[in-house]
């Protein structure tokens, strides 16, 4: 039985990702902050096929020593803090778990366990004010937040490990990827959660950004499979993980009210509050290498994506109660 390390495993992409491992019969560790509020939501399905451990990707010394306890075969670096906005706010904390975060894993492995295959979660962002459409793993860095600059350095320390180390280390470079799993703080959640509370009269509008910010949108749970197959191939690499067309937030938008029959002009308004101080330009990526190398295509198309995310916020409503 392989063993696999998750960083990040309460999040969306840690729990699909334990989800696709337990089916293939892994051992499945994850580490998880001590806080004063733990929140397993995500995981209640399978908690008692999973084993917490508490570390910090801030503590070197956590680190450490949970790769000697474990030994795991793969290590999956999902955690971050990863809500672009809140990286304007918190830009310190965000370098340091986001981006040192990785050094430390990286070198705890280095130190414990070499033979480990890693994986890092890098991000779109990191392309940012993009010098070309579409991108791929060749396109020039010029990140636009604090998050995308700090997702660049866990980028690069993951190439120079392998390089340098001969650590088997790969980054995913993915584009957004949602599903109901999501945060209510993101974007994409937010429509939906609110085009349900709109359908059963809990409101009266949604306030919004720009809408017509474009994204290259997936489902997470295909994403999790690039990742598991990047640490199957024979050499590591990096891959960027997309669908390869963009949506606009308005496209977003006019999916979801659709979905519960209803017009989102109607309802859907712009606030300037929710503008991003610097928006990235058009980011859409070119999976051809993901194609290539490691067979992996997405199955979910972005509308099925949107109505399934709709569905599972009446579905929650619903289940409060709510008629």
């Amino acid at each position: 039985m392989p063993t696999a390390l998750i960083t990040g495993i309460t999040g969306q992409d840690g729990s699909y990702l334990a989800d696709l491992l337990l089916s293939k019969g892994y051992r499945v560790v994850g580490l998880v902050r001590r806080s004063s509020t733990m929140v397993f939501g995500r995981l209640a399905h399978i908690q008692d096929e999973i084993e917490l451990v508490q570390g910090d990707l801030h503590d070197q010394g956590s680190l450490v020593s949970i790769v000697e306890r474990y030994r795991p075969d793969e290590v999956y670096n999902l955690a971050a803090q990863s809500f672009v906005p809140m990286s304007w706010n918190q830009p310190v904390l965000t370098g340091d778990a986001t981006a040192l975060g990785v050094a430390r894993l990286l070198e705890a492995i280095r130190l414990v366990h070499p033979e480990a295959h890693f994986y890092q979660a890098s991000s779109s962002e990191i392309f940012g004010k993009a010098r070309e459409v579409p991108q791929n793993e060749e396109t020039p860095f010029y990140p636009r937040t604090p998050y995308g600059v700090a997702k660049v350095f866990g980028h690069w320390i993951t190439v120079n490990y392998r390089e340098k180390h001969g650590t088997f280390a790969c980054s995913g470079i993915l584009y957004n990827h949602e599903s109901p799993r999501r945060g209510l703080e993101f974007v994409t959640r937010k429509i939906t959660h609110g085009a349900a509370r709109i359908k059963l009269g809990l409101a009266d509008e949604l306030r919004l950004g720009n809408l017509e910010s474009r994204r290259d949108w997936g489902f997470a749970g295909d994403y999790v499979r690039a990742m598991w197959l990047m640490l199957q191939h024979d050499e590591a690499d990096d891959y960027v993980v997309c669908r390869g067309e963009t949506h606009s937030v308005r496209d977003f938008c006019d999916a979801a009210f659709g979905h519960v029959g209803l017009d989102y002009g109607d309802y859907v308004v712009q606030d300037p509050r929710f503008y991003r101080p610097a928006e990235v330009d058009l980011l859409v990526g070119d999976p051809q290498r993901a194609r290539d190398k490691l067979g992996w295509t997405p199955k979910v198309s972005f509308e099925e994506l949107v109505q399934m995310m709709v569905e599972r916020d009446l579905e929650i409503l619903r289940s409060k109660g709510i008629p």
